[in-house]
């Protein structure tokens, strides 16, 4: 009986382990985002052309400067769930915003919202690829 007692103990350790590492990598059942670097981002955008490249600054921040085809969905309308211009929730989307903070937060609200393909990489202060925008002028 007492070796019953072990085995059925060690059977539920395993599977309790087993849910542990589980909801660890699913991040408890849902998507997640992940933080990439500035270096990391320039490399996807040049290899996935279809790539979103997602600026959640206001449009006024936007115009000023802005990675060349960024699309511009500020935070304010994610946050009031206006998803109209990001109809693919499977497409790869790598956000920025100035110093990173509204990236992370967009980020979460993607993922929170089914996307499954999220990249967060900061902000345009550190940004040392290509830029455009009146700023520049």
């Amino acid at each position: 009986m007492r070796n019953a007692k072990c085995v059925m103990r060690n059977v539920f350790l395993v599977i309790l382990s087993l849910v542990a590492c589980s909801l660890f990598l699913t991040g408890c059942g849902g998507n997640v985002y992940k933080h990439i670097t500035q270096d990391e981002a320039q490399a996807m955008i040049a290899s996935s052309p279809d790539a979103i490249v997602l600026d959640v600054r206001t449009p006024e921040e936007y115009e000023k400067k802005h990675i060349p085809d960024a699309l511009l969905v500020p935070i304010d309308d994610l946050r009031a769930d206006d998803f109209s211009k990001l109809p693919d929730k499977d497409a790869m989307i790598l956000v920025y915003c100035w110093t990173g903070r509204r990236a992370e937060d967009a980020a979460k609200i993607l993922v929170e919202h089914g996307y499954k393909r999220v990249y967060e990489f900061g902000g345009l202060i550190d940004w040392t690829g290509e830029v455009e925008g009146t700023e520049l002028k």
